[in-house]
């Protein structure tokens, strides 16, 4: 499962965190997973939508008027919670991604978009 920490059974913070290697998206979906899978089955996709819908709003306060460590913070938040949405959903997000975006902009098929800015992307 490449670079996910073993379980932790103490319900202690992993020590060392800041020095592992990078997490890829496919294991930080499994890490996620593996914490909460049991309480987010119970809230259901519409619970956990609503927590992520504040996390995106705690986001948006943070962007405009937060630190930069809050700020990135808040975007871990919003990841979390929306692989949270992911899991429970039964979507592989590494797979949706590279699937929608690995050969290029939807749109207009570049990987660097030529799409106008009056629509979507």
């Amino acid at each position: 499962m490449g670079n996910i920490p073993p379980s932790n059974t103490t319900n202690q913070p992993a020590s060392g965190a800041a020095s592992q290697p990078p997490m890829t998206l496919a294991d930080f979906q499994t890490l996620i997973r593996r914490m909460y899978m049991e309480k987010d089955v119970a809230r259901g996709v519409d619970g956990t939508f609503m927590w992520l819908i504040e996390e995106v709003g705690e986001l948006a306060a943070a962007l405009r008027e937060g630190t930069r460590e809050q700020q990135a913070a808040e975007f871990a938040d919003v990841l979390a919670w929306l692989v949270t949405i992911a899991n429970v959903a039964g979507v592989d997000l590494n797979a949706a991604v590279a699937a929608k975006y690995g050969g290029g902009c939807p749109g207009c098929g570049r990987f660097a978009c030529e799409c106008s800015d009056a629509g979507k992307p």
